[in-house]
């Protein structure tokens, strides 16, 4: 039902603009009733952004899943990782919403706030991991905002090539840009003995654990060294 809500509502987006679609032009072509429109959806702006709860959600619950051991400024940008691959499992939806946002005050300011969500989310995070710290609080903000400042980079840069780029290659290089920049950790160094290429880590997992789980135990498995 939520699937087919956001289908017939980007559908008539596309064709008539989001301003001149109404919510009962939305549940009419998707053939159920207002009441279950409301049931998935606050708002005709949610149906546009339907999966970012389920985002922030996992972002929150990946946070909160580590060790205190971990790197705080590598973690809070695994923990943006997440949100691009969630815009990288549709490219095709993903493309259309940003070229309709762009059209759209209203989706724009809606995004804007969806947005200060993620970023007080990693400084909440990274709040804790600086405590100790004098400028801990605004080192967590500061970084917060440019982990999410690098992160918007890179995908807009993706988004702008219709999803055709490497949307890997682009947040690894924005997310390094993070790191090198506000990381005061000594450079890791490499590996004693064999070349670190030669481990082999074998990981058994549920088949409904999330990818963001399962990189983890492997990160943890080869050590803070290598990052998957």
């Amino acid at each position: 039902m939520r699937e087919a809500l956001v289908a017939a509502a980007f559908e008539l987006f596309l064709d008539r603009g989001f301003e001149q679609t109404t919510i009962d032009d939305i549940v009419s072509l998707a053939g159920v009733g207002r009441r279950s429109f409301f049931r998935y959806f606050p708002a005709k702006e949610d149906v546009v952004f339907p999966d970012h709860e389920r985002s922030l959600a996992e972002m929150t619950e990946f946070l909160d899943s580590g060790t205190g051991e971990e790197d705080p400024v590598k973690y809070a940008c695994a923990a943006a990782r997440l949100v691009l691959r969630m815009y990288a499992e549709q490219p095709s939806f993903s493309v259309q919403r940003y070229r309709l946002t762009r059209k759209v005050p209203g989706l724009r300011a809606y995004e804007l706030s969806v947005v200060w969500r993620y970023e007080h989310t990693l400084a909440a995070y990274l709040r804790g991991r600086f405590a100790d710290r004098p400028d801990g609080p605004l080192r967590a903000d500061v970084i917060a905002a440019a982990v999410v400042a690098a992160h918007n980079h890179a995908l807009r840069t993706w988004l702008r090539s219709g999803g055709e780029s490497d949307w890997v290659a682009e947040v690894d290089a924005a997310m390094a840009f993070v790191t090198s920049t506000w990381n005061d950790r000594p450079a890791d160094s490499a590996p004693d003995g064999e070349d670190a290429a030669d481990d082999v880590v074998v990981l058994v997992a549920s088949r409904r654990a999330p990818l963001w789980r399962m990189v983890q135990g492997i990160e943890s498995a080869l050590g803070d060294t290598h990052r998957v």
